[in-house]
């Protein structure tokens, strides 16, 4: 859209939003102290944007059918082929679909954002095409990608392959059940607060959200800056390595990267257990919505690892137990501040910012009532608490993770990795549709007391399947420290090649 130039009226507005009571006289003399500001303005209104070249011509996509659509999992199909070598060459990638694809449609789970055409391609996006992927589409995502499970998108829920009725997890929905019903090879989801690693659990497939910084967030829609995360999901250990090294490492443009990581991840594949140390964290068992069969599981899978030589033991960390808590104004107040007030940009300094983006956050003024129940109730307690104590809650949350930080940190001197339940419980049922806000926000953040703790420390954390009850997948977590993803492929790897876990209970 083009610059405004704004009028006396536009002025007494604006002062009246900011709680200046204007005469016109003075309105009138404030504008007139704007001249150089109006033509700044107007200048940049005139040049070019600046940002990565990526394909024009990209305009080739279809809507899935619903015979071809069996848990409504796909959004958008499309066939992009990449390069014709590289590490992902042959492989069949799904995109979750708040992550840009130039030329292609993208939802972002809400009818607010019918409409956006990205013209840019995610960094991780280029990664895969250079190193050979074919791109499939785009997969269903929760609506703003607030809900750990998958009833929100305004597509209509996604299912889960293993039954029907249960959730697939949110909010990376549609790549976990792509993934579990094979008709992808590899999936990339995003993480906030457990939206890989929820799904991953609840659908029995690999799902890492590495650590902060280490795969660049550039072109992806975030709610908080300094808890995105985007990273693979696949159906196998191999796969999320080989996956990782393609889209690791700093890009220049991403803010969040401040360390210059990227290993050979697949080379840990080939390392031994025996002799690591494994930590089962005693704060993530014994939850008050556990289910004793989750708990047990997962630990009959660490006595596994100590079947393969590894040295495991219980380990505390009491203050997992309120990490929750301490996520919470970050995420509440962070939230609100990217996705309402600030058409979902961060606004943090030298990121790369999407014009096209920004306009279609803007569509949720005058159409609030159509944000989903998981975001709503989170934006009026956030607008209350803003309106009420500023942003205090948020900053002293986050002086208080490195607290949080340092207390895994230092269990980590004696131990390689941390050995929990993803969840405490296997998949749970898809609330109807008529169910109460109470309910549908319930079924959206219940399962999030393991996994949202390693989004503010930013420790890496991968949920693999690790037993089958009653036809579920359960999930089993294990966490490293940062930069240290080589770990977790090692004693992942052990586990998969010793176990057959479908056959488990």
């Amino acid at each position: 859209m083009p610059f405004r130039v704004p009028t006396v009226t536009d002025i007494i507005r604006a002062g009246a939003v900011l709680g200046l009571d204007l005469t016109n006289a003075e309105a009138h003399e404030y504008l007139g102290s704007m001249e150089r500001l109006i033509e700044s303005y107007k200048i940049v209104d005139g040049l070019s944007d600046e940002r990565p070249v990526t394909p024009s011509n990209r305009t080739y996509f279809e809507w899935p059918e619903v015979g071809q659509n069996l848990h409504n999992a796909w959004y958008v199909k499309t066939n992009i082929s990449g390069a014709n070598y590289g590490k992902l060459l042959g492989k069949n990638v799904v995109l979750k679909d708040n992550i840009c694809l130039s030329g292609i449609p993208m939802m972002n789970g809400s009818r607010l954002f019918e409409g956006l055409v990205p013209q840019i391609d995610a960094t991780v996006v280029t990664r895969l095409l250079e190193q050979g992927a074919t791109i499939t589409g785009k997969a269903t995502c929760e609506s703003f990608c607030y809900s750990g499970g998958s009833h929100t998108s305004d597509t209509g829920p996604v299912l889960n392959p293993w039954s029907s009725k249960r959730s697939a997890g949110g909010s990376s929905s549609g790549c976990a059940a792509l993934l579990a019903s094979q008709e992808v090879d590899m999936a990339l989801g995003c993480d906030q607060a457990g939206s890989i690693r929820i799904p991953a659990a609840f659908c029995g497939i690999y799902g890492l959200k590495p650590t902060f910084g280490l795969v660049p967030y550039t072109g992806i829609l975030t709610s908080e800056m300094s808890l995105d995360h985007v990273g693979p999901m696949t159906a196998t250990v191999e796969d999320n390595a080989t996956l990782l090294e393609v889209i690791s490492g700093p890009d220049g443009l991403d803010p969040r990267q401040t360390i210059n990581v990227s290993q050979s991840y697949t080379d840990f594949l080939k390392l031994p257990v025996n002799g690591m140390r494994i930590g089962i964290l005693r704060e993530g068992f014994g939850l008050n919505n556990s289910e004793k069969e989750v708990d047990h599981l997962v630990c009959a899978a660490a006595n596994k690892f100590a079947e393969l030589g590894a040295i495991v033991k219980e380990i505390s960390v009491p203050m997992h137990k309120i990490s929750t808590a301490i996520r919470a104004p970050i995420a509440v107040e962070g939230g609100v501040n990217t996705i309402l007030h600030n058409d979902g940009s961060p606004r943090h300094g030298k990121d790369l910012y999407i014009i096209e983006l920004l306009a279609a956050g803007r569509a949720w003024r005058g159409s609030a009532d159509k944000l989903p129940e998981s975001l709503k109730y989170i934006a009026l307690f956030g607008q209350h608490v803003m309106d009420t104590h500023g942003t205090e809650f948020y900053a002293k949350a986050q002086n208080i993770t490195r607290r949080l930080t340092s207390a895994y940190d230092q269990v980590f001197k004696s131990v390689d990795l941390l050995l929990l339940p993803t969840v405490p419980m296997r998949a749970t049922l898809i609330p109807p549709l008529d169910a109460s806000p109470a309910v549908m926000i319930q079924r959206s953040h219940e399962m999030m007391a393991n996994t949202a703790a390693f989004t503010i420390t930013g420790h890496p954390a991968l949920s693999m399947p690790c037993a089958l009850s009653e036809g579920l997948p359960v999930g089993m977590m294990l966490v490293g420290r940062h930069y240290e993803e080589g770990k977790i492929y090692t004693a992942a790897n052990a586990f998969e090649q010793n176990t057959e876990w479908q056959k488990v209970n």
